[in-house]
């Protein structure tokens, strides 16, 4: 299993998205799909800061880099999931719900909805490390050794 990952900011967040949307970007290509207009060499250093943490590889490409995403989206979500629900709902995916539902202000359509998206997901579909803190390696699998 690969390193812990760590948890990105905000502006590190933007740039990963750029990636996982368009599949690889030099940083004049990030640049120009980010909604915030950043310098180049800010999107450079966020690149490289994401390559030290290892959600990014690159290849070399003309005078510059190209730079995939190697943490796929899912498990970014997931880890992200999982810290925020440890940190801040006490260890309670329903504490989580139950806040989101309030401060989201559902309407009865929309808890219809996911009431039905729930009772699709089985007690048996559910990892036991979702439970225990402990999550499957955020690294794709064509990254593994």
């Amino acid at each position: 299993m690969g390193p812990q990952i760590t948890s990105l900011g905000e502006r590190e967040l933007e740039v990963m998205a750029v990636l996982w949307a368009h599949g690889s970007g030099t940083v004049a290509e990030v640049k120009e799909h980010l909604e915030v207009p950043l310098a180049y060499t800010t999107v450079l250093t966020i690149l490289r800061n994401l390559e030290a943490k290892q959600y990014v590889s690159r290849e070399e490409e003309g005078r510059g880099h190209r730079y995939f995403p190697r943490v796929a989206q899912r498990a970014a979500q997931q880890n992200a999931l999982s810290r925020l629900v440890s940190s801040l709902f006490g260890g309670s995916p329903e504490a989580l719900v139950a806040q989101l539902v309030a401060q989201e202000q559902l309407s009865a359509e929309e808890l219809q909805a996911l009431a039905r998206s729930l009772q699709r997901e089985s007690p048996d579909s559910r990892q036991p490390s979702a439970r225990t803190g402990a999550s499957p390696s955020p690294y794709r699998e064509e990254d593994a050794c």
